[in-house]
């Protein structure tokens, strides 16, 4: 056990109860003891590399490369989507894919220079060496990613291969991604381990692993963008080297990416281009982002141990004595006994029900928690039900492996079986009959409590992986993905006219096709408030648009100062949630004092005003798979000194959000993007790209809209107004509207809006039919004096 582990070990029994700590230690003991039997030993291994070149046969979309011991197939899909395997291996089966697209018939396999091969496309070219070095290029020919040979360890007796590929982008280029980070967005040297980890405290920027890993990067560079995802869910790790420039003296350094995986086959999609394709691409092969519910882009209040019916009510008249915005309460162990899953602590919530419906006739939802663990104990109905079906997890003596949760011994279902998942899907109609609209899925990395050791199943741990078979090692880091898709489909068919809500701790690539996340437990402090926002961009880079931190951080007390600018920054992420643990201190506004609570009233305004363009922002993510929050960068991916910035976003293409992450901020720069920018406190107009200084007073966020904009926004009567920003003389704006119903499985029309100069006077039409027409909502617009 290292040091890091040592640390949670003491920090999660610690966390726990007096009387589960025995508990921890026993678990521990069984885990330990049950890999010492179910994992093979590691013995004598032999290194392989693929060899030489020998031959080569063309295929749809592609081709398969054979060397003298391996073979390579290479496949251009319909999409533009390029993947390659070694040794056989092919796309599917696979936890991350929604869908294998086509081959695309134009892809042409044909030699390259040095006798090597190559795979022509229209949107990318892979080359392939003699001794089995890939190239990613683009249709110029500038390579954007050199893998060098694979390299492969396997025991000489049989059994699984580990394998090593190590992979050179151009010097400028930075890396972004690998799941849920709380150090970035961008991704500095160092190593990342790809193992979905219940981190036992809160967390903060240097902390890792967390929750959702992936083995998914974004690479930004001069020469273009591409995303590469290596489809393999063991663990694994990634050591990340950004490269160095020569200063003009053609001696670049590459930057490199070294990622080591203990099993499961070496197979990559890569997809290029600006970053909106590359995330349309990404999209299409893992699936598109479920559509959340419009009172789940409210705000949402939560905390660990609510307590008790009059608790919730107490919060809720808080809210409403003060005027103050809430749409969702989230429960955590509060209305369970016991911590039993899907139970109901009929003491404390005698009538949940009956709440419910007073705070759903307030427009209030109740969200429930809902962990994996299920109460080892005879009589309860869950447990009951899983052991009729044969549903828990297994060891590799076929005994049902038990570990600890906070209800005490518990026993885990296995979601990588389609008849576990359905029959766990059917267990959501307790809670909707209770009462609840939403869930949000905890410890499902999965985590079982152990005094040393990681806080995990046993690696030798059975899975059934969809019939094919296999242990923990090659489950564990989709059991939360899989999770997630029970409780999903489960509301799909329960209540077929509702958009499901449900948010999951942990997630693997495809997570978004179920809901979203959020940070986990961010620690409290100014550290954990810049790690808030390098989670949600470095997510919605992997494809998951809809995510957000624990307001305030999990742990401790924040000033009054930190809560105001968390909240702030809150106020303009998509899951927009105030959250605390039991110990920590409250989270509502009015704790702060009235300085706070009167600015805090302002955020949740605004974001109550800005809800039909967060709406519009989830129905684009859903259709082309962009994220609500992007970095600087997502339009002009070559500015440099944006990809560098990573304490300010852009809200969908309209608005600039600069949050305050450091104490004492009275004022603060801010990188704008080529083009005017309008300051939307002042109105002041801005011309980038360039860096201004602007006043930060503890009222608002700097908050810049660009230039032509065109947002739907709430206007003073409740309707839907547009929100225009006046384009510079002789130019031209625009921007689009998703009218939403609020619930349901519509897919509305895009309107799409133009705004342009007309002599004097800026019009603003509907485009489309025979040609434009004047807009059906009201119209406001801003900037003029400075138009």
């Amino acid at each position: 056990m290292d040091g890091r582990d040592l640390v949670r070990s003491v920090r999660m029994v610690g966390s726990l109860r007096t009387g589960q700590g025995l508990r921890t230690v026993r678990a521990a003991w069984r885990r330990r003891r049950a890999d010492a039997v179910g994992l093979e030993r590691r013995g004598a291994e032999r290194a392989r590399v693929p060899g030489l070149l020998r031959e080569a046969e063309s295929g749809p979309g592609g081709g398969v490369v054979r060397f003298e011991r391996s073979e390579l197939r290479i496949l251009v899909a319909v999409n533009g989507a390029v993947f390659w395997s070694w040794d056989g291996a092919g796309p599917e089966p696979s936890y991350a894919l929604a869908r294998c697209p086509e081959p695309d018939p134009r892809a042409a396999l044909e030699p390259d220079k040095d006798g090597g091969w190559r795979v022509v496309a229209e949107r990318v070219t892979v080359a392939v060496s003699r001794h089995g070095a890939v190239e990613v290029r683009t249709p110029g020919g500038v390579t954007l990613r050199h893998e060098l040979p694979p390299r492969w360890w396997e025991p000489v007796d049989g059994g699984r291969a580990r394998w090593l590929q190590r992979s050179e982008v151009t010097a400028d280029a930075r890396f972004f991604g690998l799941g849920g980070r709380a150090t970035g967005p961008r991704l500095r040297d160092g190593t990342y381990r790809l193992w979905n980890t219940d981190a036992g405290a809160a967390s903060g920027p240097g902390d890792g692993p967390l929750s959702v890993t992936m083995p998914v990067q974004m690479v930004v560079a001069d020469a273009g963008t591409h995303l590469v995802f290596y489809d393999s869910s063991w663990d694994g790790s990634v050591v990340l080297r950004e490269g160095e420039e020569g200063a003009g003296s053609g001696h670049d350094r590459p930057g490199t990416s070294v990622l080591r995986m203990e099993g499961g086959p070496l197979r990559c999609w890569v997809s290029v281009g600006t970053p909106a394709r590359v995330l349309l691409t990404w999209a299409a092969l893992t699936g598109a982002p479920a559509l959340p519910p419009a009172w789940a882009l409210g705000h949402h209040h939560a905390r660990r141990g609510v307590g008790d019916e009059q608790e919730v009510r107490r919060i809720v008249a808080g809210y409403q004595e003060r005027g103050l915005a809430l749409d969702a309460v989230h429960l955590d162990a509060g209305p369970s006994g016991g911590h039993r899953v899907f139970g109901v602590d009929e003491e404390r919530f005698p009538k949940l029900p009956q709440l419910a419906e007073d705070l759903r006739a307030d427009g209030i939802r109740l969200v429930s928690a809902v962990g994996p663990a299920v109460r080892a104990e005879s009589g309860d109905a869950v447990y009951d039900g899983g052991a009729a079906r044969d549903a828990f997890v297994r060891d590799a003596a076929g005994e049902v492996v038990r570990g600890v949760a906070r209800s005490g011994e518990a026993v885990f279902p296995d979601f990588t079986h389609a008849g576990v998942r359905a029959w766990w899907g059917g267990l959501y109609e307790r809670h909707l009959g209770q009462g609840f609209t939403g869930f949000w899925h905890g410890t499902d990395e999965p985590t079982s409590f152990a005094a040393f050791g990681e806080p995990a199943l046993p690696r030798s741990a059975r899975h059934a992986l969809e019939g094919g078979g296999g242990d923990h090692r090659e489950a564990h880091n989709v059991y939360g993905l899989c999770m997630a898709r029970a409780g999903y489909e489960g509301l799909r068919e329960l209540v077929p006219g509702q958009r499901p809500f449900v948010v999951s701790r942990s997630g693997w690539a495809g997570l978004q096709r179920y809901g979203g996340t959020w940070s986990g437990e961010v620690a409290t402090g100014w550290a954990g408030l810049r790690a808030s926002l390098a989670l949600v961009l470095g997510l919605g880079l992997c494809g998951v648009p809809y995510s957000g931190p624990d307001i305030g951080g999990f742990d401790g007390s924040p000033s009054p100062e930190l809560y105001l600018r968390w909240f702030q920054l809150g106020a303009h992420l998509p899951l927009f949630r105030t959250h605390a643990g039991a110990r920590a201190g409250r989270r509502e506004p009015w704790e702060f004092g009235d300085e706070v609570l009167a600015h805090a009233r302002v955020a949740l305004v605004e974001r109550r005003r800005l809800l039909p363009y967060f709406m519009t922002l989830a129905h684009l993510a859903r259709r082309t798979g962009a994220p609500y929050v992007r970095p600087l960068w997502w339009s002009a991916p070559e500015d440099r000194a944006l990809r560098d910035c990573e304490d300010a976003f852009l809200l969908g293409d309209c608005l600039l959000v600069a949050p305050v992450l450091a104490p004492g901020t009275q004022r603060r720069a801010v990188k704008l993007p080529r083009g005017r920018w309008y300051d939307t406190a002042t109105g002041r107009a801005y011309e980038g790209p360039a860096q201004v200084l602007v006043e930060t007073p503890s009222a608002r966020l700097p908050v810049f809209a660009r230039a032509g904009a065109v947002l739907p926004v709430r206007g003073a009567d409740g309707g839907l107004e547009l929100e225009v920003w006046a384009p510079a003389r002789g130019r031209t704006g625009g921007g689009l509207v998703v009218p939403d119903a609020g619930d349901g499985f519509a897919e509305p029309e895009i309107e799409r809006y133009a705004a342009r100069w007309q002599g004097p006077r800026l019009v603003v039409e509907r485009e489309g039919g025979d040609g434009g027409s004047g807009s059906p909502y009201p119209v406001r617009v801003r900037g003029l004096a400075e138009g």
